[in-house]
């Protein structure tokens, strides 16, 4: 295996991601409770000592709920993170050696084993949100979550991801028509949301078009509100608005919906 990417969960109520080699284990984020974290890893063969790392995106709790307990069960576990988000969730890394949690900036590299890691920031009404994506030997794997807009920085992180993970929270009618307040409808809309089903159809877009890969790339719609939209939805908007541009699934890209609660398959390149 060079990298291998899987999701153990994917939505507005709780996110975690496994990036992997044959000797290097990531996880993206704890959003979930450790148990589940556990369950998964477990099932993927994977003891908790064998975690190399954890990477935080930033400190909203659908991303670090366990991230205490993992500092807590993790021996040799290195934690990644903004300085935003560190003082963010102080509390959570009280009991954390100093060690083994490391400070990063908005536009860093950094590796992981033999995973080389770069961070970059997003547009969140977080402290100092980032994402990442991650490289070894010529092949690419990108996560863009909780980012309001597609920014400059955004598009040349993903640029020529072999598997790109984006963001496709909501669909905007089902949000302006549903029950949240209105508070709550203008944060997700604004640029310091989340990225709608339309947005994320053409970030994809501009994504095929600047590619210069002949590889079919791998993109899975992730972080998908419970209230506000439906796997079968984001993929409607999102196809349709590809085959607008003439990009077909299948032909241009594979695109999946993650699954918002279960483990995802382990997927490699």
């Amino acid at each position: 295996m060079n990298l291998g990417f899987c999701p153990l969960a994917s939505s507005s109520s709780g996110n975690c991601y496994l990036i992997k080699s044959d000797s290097t284990n990531i996880l993206v984020d704890a959003g979930i409770s450790g148990s589940k974290i556990y369950e998964c890893l477990k099932e993927l063969k994977i003891s908790p000592d064998q975690v190399d790392a954890v990477l935080l995106t930033h400190e909203h709790g659908d991303h670090v709920r366990s991230a205490a307990t993992l500092a807590k069960k993790t021996v040799n576990a290195v934690f990644y993170a903004t300085r935003g988000t560190i003082e963010g969730m102080e509390r959570r890394f009280a009991s954390v050696p100093g060690e083994r949690l490391v400070t990063i900036n908005g536009s860093q590299n950094f590796e992981v084993g033999d995973i080389k890691v770069t961070a970059f920031e997003t547009s969140h009404d977080a402290a100092e949100p980032v994402s990442y994506f991650f490289c070894r030997k010529n092949k690419k794997i990108a996560i863009v979550t909780d980012t309001g807009v597609i920014t400059p920085a955004i598009e040349e992180a993903i640029k020529d991801a072999d598997i790109l993970i984006l963001e496709s929270n909501h669909e905007v009618n089902i949000l302006l028509y549903g029950r949240y307040p209105y508070n709550v409808k203008h944060r997700i809309l604004s640029n310091i949301g989340h990225l709608s089903n339309e947005a994320a159809g053409e970030c994809l877009c501009g994504f095929l078009r600047d590619r210069n890969s002949d590889n079919v790339p791998c993109v899975y719609l992730a972080h998908l509100s419970k209230e506000n939209n439906t796997p079968q939805q984001a993929m409607l908007t999102v196809k349709n608005i590809l085959e607008e541009e003439n990009f077909y699934i299948g032909r241009h890209l594979l695109l999946e919906v993650l699954n918002q609660k279960d483990r995802g398959d382990l997927v490699t390149i």
